[in-house]
């Protein structure tokens, strides 16, 4: 072979040199005299790499490789396996990557703990909103529960064709401010009407005093008492995402929806109202003309009226004829989420006033 087996530290300070020259120059003029003859080239004139790990490099803990494609002197092999050996041991000592790699290095450890130290954190958030999640469904789930055991108290019709009967002494056993019961045929609302000393109170808290995020649908308590006595009764329901209480109320802004409804139920203990929706308006908790009860004439309630057909959003098609003749209005107010506002309004009439106007004669 035309490759030769280099020794570091070897001598070339002309020991051996019959020896190394009658070598060589066997080396170098072989690979030339077969290929002018025509015989095959040797693996140096094809330009091959003769590879034999030197013992020297062996020693250090790595492999190095004479090359010779050539058939050069041995002094230049040396010479290639000496500066072989100066270099490779420090590119072993990095890893193969140098100064820069190792700065590259502390940089690249410290991506990787500020990665860990995210993904830790989104974790954390991820496990925090599920927490969340699941302690608002179960909040919903009491809510149902509560809505549930009052249901027992009443028998509402399949077709909401005729009113609740409720049994009363059964809800004033559970809590004696029970003085109504609200019922929309075609949707979930059919609820107990409660009234307490302020507004506050059945907002969060059950029929039996408990905390609830539902709490119970109530009147006004300035309203006269059991409802439906003053010019404008106001009845109060939350709004909750999972379509209990008066969510619905706060879809009827949809005049689609709104046309669905026929009907609107609010019983008391020694009377029955059938209703109808009027209109839909939005309006924002700081509204204080929501809350009037009494006015100091029929033209004053009719003009307030008219005003909130000025707002509306959703109203019956005969709504202005209709507010010519009525006396009384049920009002449903509950939350909305809608930028600018927070609160949908849903004003009722009694059938019989707005059966009177539109049909005189019957």
């Amino acid at each position: 072979m035309a490759g030769s087996h280099f020794r570091e530290g070897s001598d070339t300070s002309g020991r051996d040199d019959g020896r190394s020259a009658s070598h060589a120059r066997r080396t170098s003029s072989q690979p030339a005299t077969r290929a002018s003859q025509g015989g095959r080239p040797t693996q140096a004139a094809q330009g091959f790499v003769s590879e034999v790990p030197t013992r020297g490099a062996r020693s250090q803990g790595y492999t190095a490789y004479s090359s010779n494609p050539y058939g050069g002197s041995t002094t230049q092999g040396r010479k290639a396996s000496r500066r072989s050996s100066q270099v490779r041991p420090s590119e072993h000592a990095d890893g193969g990557r140098g100064d820069k790699g190792g700065n590259g290095g502390k940089g690249r450890s410290k991506s990787r703990v500020l990665s860990n130290i995210l993904i830790a954190a989104g974790v954390v958030l991820l496990l925090v909103a599920a927490g969340m999640w699941g302690y608002a469904q179960w909040q919903y789930s009491q809510q149902d529960a509560e809505n549930d055991k009052l249901s027992q108290y009443v028998t509402v019709s399949d077709d909401g064709s005729t009113a609740p009967v409720v049994d009363w002494a059964g809800l004033k056993a559970v809590n004696p401010e029970v003085c109504g019961w609200i019922q929309i045929p075609g949707t979930v609302i059919s609820y107990p009407v409660y009234q307490h000393s302020d507004n506050e109170y059945y907002l969060r808290h059950t029929a039996e005093g408990d905390y609830s995020i539902g709490g119970q649908v109530f009147l006004d308590y300035k309203n006269t008492n059991p409802g439906m006595v003053d010019q404008q009764s106001i009845i109060y329901g939350h709004h909750l995402k999972n379509g209990a209480m008066f969510k619905q109320v706060a879809d009827m802004d949809q005049q689609g929806f709104f046309d669905t409804i026929k009907t609107v139920w609010y019983v008391t203990e020694d009377q029955t109202y059938e209703l109808e929706p009027l209109l839909v308006y939005y309006t924002d908790a700081n509204d204080t003309t929501v809350r009037q009860f009494s006015f100091s004439s029929q033209s004053d309630f009719q003009s307030y009226l008219n005003g909130l057909l000025g707002k509306a959003v959703t109203k019956t098609a005969d709504a202005e004829q209709i507010v010519g003749g009525t006396s009384k209005v049920l009002t449903m107010s509950t939350c909305n989420y809608i930028d600018g506002y927070g609160r949908t309004i849903l004003v009722c009439v009694q059938k019989s006033e707005a059966n009177a106007v539109l049909n005189p004669t019957s």
